[in-house]
């Protein structure tokens, strides 16, 4: 279980297991050593019902399921939610998308209509032909959160290609509107040497954090795969051993590398050895991404660092490849992309710090 968050709410406290599920418990007033778990969280209209209750010591049912009007955008999202449930059953989506579409259909949901003939009304029972001029001001209203405004449209316009190709709309009105501008602050935080140094020294080598920072650094894999890898991907080649896994993201190309000997090393140093290389405190496969993202939180944190996560283990890991004169296409089979382009950010970085240098030294010979 990870650390409690306390809110304002008296009693109240948020609590994530090591899969990242969350779960909101709240405490009867008098009664120290008895918690009430409540079926939904602060953003639930029907949230401050259940926690007074629950203050009282007493437990409320879940609430029902709301029954959508056929024809709102709740109803559409509804339908498409459930048909990316089915996607991520037949392996065809990722439970993490699922899971942020989730987060994102509330959201969306959770908003009111500020146009004249609906003003006041919540986004559950708009018509689905929502006017461009909603959408619009929705936009302005996330100005403050670009990223987070174009994650939105992403879903918006998923949502309605989706109830387009199933006839449940004859529109698609978030394509009407331009996607909000974002400009790209580079993503993940690529770790430092500094950043690095700090890490090992907060956790040595024989600990599964250490073994983690290994992992990640001298595969490039990403965090989806690293709570998979284990024994079933070694194979041997010329007696030296290998890495071989499919990437779980959609479009990767398989992966091949050989196991360098830091790796080798800290794999060899492990206390407990199980079917993946990473295991929890219990001697267990971590359950989800999610689980070993919490993790990773918490050895930066006991390392002093902020602002990092494993994904910028791996941008490090393309910085360094490219910075030691590997070519995009090397950088590509490490890295597992099907696109050249993805994996020319790190050379092209390298390239133009070579260039800068040759053209400033031009400069030298000047009479100035």
């Amino acid at each position: 279980m990870s650390g409690n968050v306390r809110l304002e709410y008296p009693g109240l406290t948020k609590e994530r297991n090591t899969s990242g599920t969350i779960r909101w418990r709240v405490r009867p007033k008098g009664e120290r050593g008895r918690k009430i778990t409540i079926p939904i969280g602060p953003d639930h209209t029907d949230f401050q019902k259940h926690y007074e209750a629950a203050r009282r010591g007493i437990k409320l049912d879940a609430p029902a399921p709301i029954e959508e009007e056929r024809g709102t955008m709740g109803w559409l999202f509804t339908a498409y939610l459930q048909h990316l449930e089915l996607q991520v059953e037949s392996g065809a989506a990722s439970p993490l998308t699922l899971k942020e579409r989730k987060s994102l259909s509330a959201f969306v949901l959770s908003q009111t209509s500020e146009q004249e003939r609906s003003k006041g009304r919540g986004y559950r029972s708009l018509p689905m032909n929502i006017p461009t001029a909603e959408l619009e001001a929705l936009k302005d209203r996330m100005a403050g959160t670009p990223g987070k405004a174009r994650n939105v449209w992403k879903f918006l316009t998923a949502a309605y290609d989706f109830g387009t190709r199933r006839g449940l709309c004859s529109t698609n009105p978030p394509r009407a509107v331009p996607r909000p501008a974002y400009k790209s602050a580079g993503g993940a935080k690529p770790w430092t040497v500094d950043d690095l140094l700090a890490f090992r020294k907060a956790h040595p080598k024989g600990t599964t954090a250490h073994l983690a920072l290994t992992l990640f650094m001298f595969t490039a894999c990403r965090i989806g795969d690293a709570v998979l890898l284990g024994r079933e991907h070694e194979t041997r080649r010329n007696g030296t051993p290998w890495l071989v896994w499919q990437p779980s993201k959609r479009g990767s190309k398989m992966v091949e590398i050989p196991i360098l000997a830091p790796l080798q090393s800290a794999l060899d140093d492990r206390k407990v050895i199980g079917s993946t290389y990473l295991l929890t405190a219990h001697g267990k496969p971590f359950k989800s991404p999610a689980g070993l993202r919490n993790k990773m939180q918490e050895w930066c944190e006991a390392a002093g660092l902020e602002g990092l996560s494993s994904h910028g283990i791996r941008k490090a890991a393309g910085h360094l490849l490219a910075l030691n004169g590997a070519s995009q296409y090397e950088i590509m089979s490490v890295h597992g992309h099907a696109n050249a382009a993805t994996s020319q950010v790190y050379t092209d970085a390298v390239e133009r710090a070579r260039l800068g240098q040759l053209a400033v030294s031009k400069l030298a010979g000047l009479d100035w």
